[in-house]
């Protein structure tokens, strides 16, 4: 076709969908809102049930986690993503959904090849960044 790069992005912007912001944002709150809020709960029956803050925040995370990859494996996370959009990637919950959902695509490819090789093609950088960054910390902290 012969387009100039700003000829193209001039179409491509042409007939692109405008996309509702304020609706899309409002969703984000409320089901990140909402995620969080189960969680709160959680927190709050650990609690009530006699077991130790640091107990019950363990549990509220774990079960968060574990619902996560629940319905991540039943498809179910990426329909409340595709409805509650960035509310969804906030909560630990979508650190568990971008850990499960690259190994449920490629279990396929086998154990080994699939499920292990994909698991942290997403969440892999945040893993490692994560553990330097707190090295870095605590050897600053150690030498201050």
């Amino acid at each position: 076709m012969g387009l100039t790069q700003q000829e193209y992005q001039k179409m491509v912007q042409a007939r692109a969908e405008k996309s509702p912001l304020v609706k899309d944002a409002a969703l984000a709150f409320l089901t990140g809102g909402a995620i969080c809020t189960l969680g709160q709960a959680i927190l709050e029956a650990g609690l009530r049930a006699g077991l130790p803050r640091a107990e019950a925040s363990s549990l509220t995370t774990i079960s968060l986690v574990g619902l996560s990859v629940l319905l991540t494996g039943l498809n179910l996370y990426n329909k409340l993503a595709r409805f509650g959009g960035a509310g969804t990637l906030v909560p630990v919950t979508g650190f568990a959904n971008a850990m499960a959902a690259p190994a449920i695509d490629f279990k396929s490819e086998g154990l080994v090849t699939g499920m292990a090789a994909r698991v942290f093609t997403v969440a892999g950088p945040v893993l490692v960044y994560g553990t330097v960054a707190s090295a870095v910390y605590g050897l600053i902290l150690l030498l201050l």
